[in-house]
């Protein structure tokens, strides 16, 4: 089943508030989610942008033209569907006023908590023509994109942050302005003897596989795993940037769904516990399932997590043994062997 927003986007159209595009028209949509179902008379085509992977799949399996990230200029309107992220939703308005052509129509749903009201309230400011509708729970705005955006688009677009001085992240990546306490408590744990091959599983910028290369310069090599286009991107610059010399492969991939190709003698990860909005744990275990499979015999896993997760159990399900490493206020950092 959609989420509202995504029935809050369409509703303009539904309504007849607005006119849909029409055949022979190109519509670019960022944030794109599967489960829509096109209004009447909309008959343009639509380029899907959707660079989480299992959202990805979910359009893919609906039969959409989707790609990670956006392609091709001039398209005759744009939607954006707003996520939890300020900064990865003004991003997506940028993207659509670079890539539409002046005189487009621009929509932008979302729901409360999404922060949808104050985002409408920041773009009204630049004075274009349109209006909006609430419904769902949420918000649908639109308005005309003028013939020069360079100014709005250039003030909307993320900026890559600095981590540290040593690793580039952007808004909407997990922890994208920090190393995270709970990452930073795994690495200080770290072998700093391994000589196999590893894996970074949910490796989101690859903080776990740079400090992982430095505490085992003997290293054949780490393997990251990551759900989000982007966050890989980021991963590959700052593995480059900071760990040239540990050879490192990329896997744009969803753990919960599709296997490794390859085994590993060790596996570190910080594994997501949130899909969307809402808090999954579930989503973990999934992951750590997907990573009993993936070691070799003997191989081992290290994982951190809030103490509240209850990950001793599937761990325990899983693997020959298993075991605490340590805990602070916050983390605790488990292990497992196969």
């Amino acid at each position: 089943m959609s989420r509202d927003a995504l029935k809050t986007l369409f509703h303009p159209f539904d309504t007849g508030v607005i006119d849909p595009p029409r055949e022979g028209e190109r519509v670019l949509f960022l944030g794109a989610e599967a489960g829509y179902r096109l209004p009447r008379d909309f008959s343009a085509s639509i380029a899907a942008v959707q660079p989480l992977k299992s959202l990805y799949r979910a359009l893919e399996a609906a039969r959409a033209d989707v790609t990670p990230l956006a392609e091709d200029e001039g398209y005759d309107a744009a939607l954006v569907l707003c996520g939890k992220h300020k900064g990865e939703n003004e991003d997506r308005i940028a993207e659509a006023l670079k890539r539409t052509r002046g005189g487009a129509l621009i929509v932008v749903a979302g729901g409360k908590e999404d922060g949808i009201q104050p985002l409408r309230k920041k773009i009204g400011k630049f004075g274009w023509d349109g209006d909006s509708l609430p419904k769902y729970h949420g918000v649908a705005f639109w308005f005309t994109r003028p013939e020069d955006v360079s100014e709005a688009a250039s003030a909307l677009a993320k900026v890559p942050v600095r981590v540290d001085g040593l690793f580039e992240a952007s808004p909407g990546m997990f922890s994208h302005d920090r190393v995270d306490a709970g990452s930073e408590l795994l690495a200080s744990r770290l072998p700093k003897d391994l000589t196999g091959h590893a894996a970074d599983f949910g490796a989101g910028w690859g903080y776990l596989s740079v400090m992982l290369a430095h505490a085992s310069p003997g290293l054949k090599g780490i393997d990251l795993f990551e759900a989000d286009y982007e966050a890989l991107e980021a991963a590959r610059i700052n593995m480059m940037a900071n760990a040239p010399s540990t050879p490192a492969r990329f896997y744009w991939h969803d753990l919960t769904t599709e296997e490794t190709r390859d085994k590993y003698d060790l596996i570190v990860m910080n594994p997501p516990f949130h899909e969307g909005h809402a808090a999954e744990p579930s989503l973990g275990a999934a992951i750590i399932k997907s990573a009993a499979k993936a070691l070799k015999h003997g191989g081992k896993l290290m994982l951190v997590a809030n103490r509240g997760l209850p990950y001793e159990q599937v761990l325990a399900e899983n693997f020959k043994e298993s075991g605490e490493t340590c805990r602070n206020a916050r983390f605790k950092v488990l292990w497992a062997k196969r």
